[in-house]
């Protein structure tokens, strides 16, 4: 068996004065000693990571695990110096960093007069690994624009609707960019061959299944998994990605709660090869989650992830 996870472990920094750092060691070490029990329990080969503040502060989690891992984490941070990253207990034959726009995508708005940008906020990461069968797999983490806005001068509230208005258009437009991007590195890995080649694209994509920027991921449609589509195979599984978030059981079908409701915003997207693989998938939520708002502030002092990691289980 392999088994790869995705999880948003929410400002992993380490303690310090500064917005979303915890603000003293007592609260971080517990912080990690959470975090570090739930990866054990599910027991990832690999594990893609989002909200790595800093490599340091990874490491500190690292070592807390059980069994041999090695970290790779991203060169691009968004302007809070949050990252992407994978750890993985499977050797990692080469890696790769993704920022700038693909061609023809960008570049787009983020602010009010603000400059025009053609690179992902969070530049996404992808590992190579080998299993123990001596298969292949590219696992590629990203973490997409956040659905919670954030305004000039460090504000989470709007000024008017109208502002309000303008910034939802400005993320959208920045995750949908960063979606297209991501489905374009995709399309470079499969290269047309998605029935022989295992792709994993997982991450916090801020988005549930239906929405928009997350079927850009997928590539041609009319497969998905519990549609009439998904066991007839046609010209396009050679290029499509499966969102494996049927495949949860629906009680559990969620990974954050925002403002009392739950939402599957967290995600693991496979090839066709690891399709037929599968064996199960999860939403790691009997942990016990927050309700979250628009002010992500309140969250500096927690012990723990707003986020219930995702993992997949695949026949080797």
């Amino acid at each position: 068996m392999v088994v790869i996870g995705t999880w948003n472990l929410e400002n992993l920094f380490r303690p310090g004065d500064a917005d979303g750092r915890p603000p003293d060691q007592a609260t971080y070490e517990a912080k990690l000693d959470a975090l570090a029990g739930t990866i054990d329990r599910m027991a990832p080969d690999v594990l893609g990571v989002q909200e790595i503040g800093e490599a340091a502060a990874l490491d500190d989690l690292v070592a807390r695990l059980a069994g041999d891992w090695t970290t790779h984490v991203s060169a691009n941070p968004d302007a809070r110096g949050i990252r992407n990253a994978v750890i993985s207990r499977l050797p990692v034959e080469e890696s790769e960093d993704l920022a700038a726009f693909a061609d023809g995508v960008g570049p787009v708005r983020a602010s009010d007069g603000g400059a025009l940008s053609t690179e992902m906020g969070r530049g996404a990461l992808r590992v190579r690994v080998r299993t123990a069968g001596g298969d292949t797999v590219d696992v590629v983490t990203c973490h997409l624009k956040s659905k919670l806005l954030s305004y000039p001068g460090g504000r989470f509230n709007p000024r008017d609707e109208s502002e309000r208005a303008r910034y939802g258009a400005f993320a959208l437009y920045r995750r949908a960019a960063e979606a297209a991007t991501v489905r374009e590195w995709a399309n470079t890995l499969l290269d047309g061959d998605g029935q022989g080649r295992s792709l994993v694209v997982c991450g916090d994509l801020n988005d549930e299944p239906a929405a928009a920027t997350t079927q850009i991921l997928l590539g041609p449609g009319g497969s998905e998994i519990g549609t009439a589509g998904e066991n007839q195979p046609d010209k396009g599984d050679a290029w499509r990605l499966w969102n494996t978030a049927p495949l949860i059981a629906e009680p559990r079908r969620y990974s954050r709660i925002y403002r009392g409701r739950g939402e599957l915003i967290d995600h693991i997207l496979v090839s066709h090869e690891l399709l037929r693989r599968i064996e199960k998938v999860d939403s790691l939520v009997d942990r016990g989650l927050p309700s979250v708002t628009d002010d992500p502030r309140v969250r500096a002092a927690a012990e723990d992830s707003d986020h219930a990691p995702i993992v997949a289980t695949f026949r080797d």
